[in-house]
């Protein structure tokens, strides 16, 4: 299944299929063969298949089987030996991630 919009939980969210536009959750479980192109914004974040786009997440953990490019901000970051990672990964400080309501922009 492919999914184009915005998707919007306050609750956990497991991603199986594609996704092109935003996900927006507490806990986002992005499964092996799951692939987001676009921003994620999420309290904790398992990758465990593909992202092209920004990760803004307090807690993120990126699987063996994670291909992300892009950019992941983090409090935390869990990097898995096989994990290929083509993105810049800035730490955050707590208060960054409990104002983020309005995304930065995006540099070119």
């Amino acid at each position: 299944m492919t999914v184009k919009g915005i998707l919007d939980t306050d609750g956990e969210l497991h991603i199986h299929g594609r996704v092109q536009g935003s996900v927006r959750a507490d806990y986002l479980l992005l499964a092996a063969e799951g692939d987001v192109e676009g921003d994620i914004v999420a309290r904790d974040a398992r990758i465990c298949g593909r992202v092209t786009g920004r990760v803004f997440a307090l807690n993120v953990t990126l699987d063996s089987t994670a291909e992300v490019k892009g950019r992941i901000f983090h409090h935390t970051v869990e990097v898995a030996r096989g994990a290929r990672v083509d993105a810049r990964m800035p730490w955050r400080p707590l208060n960054f991630f409990e104002t983020l309501e309005q995304l930065p922009e995006t540099q070119p």
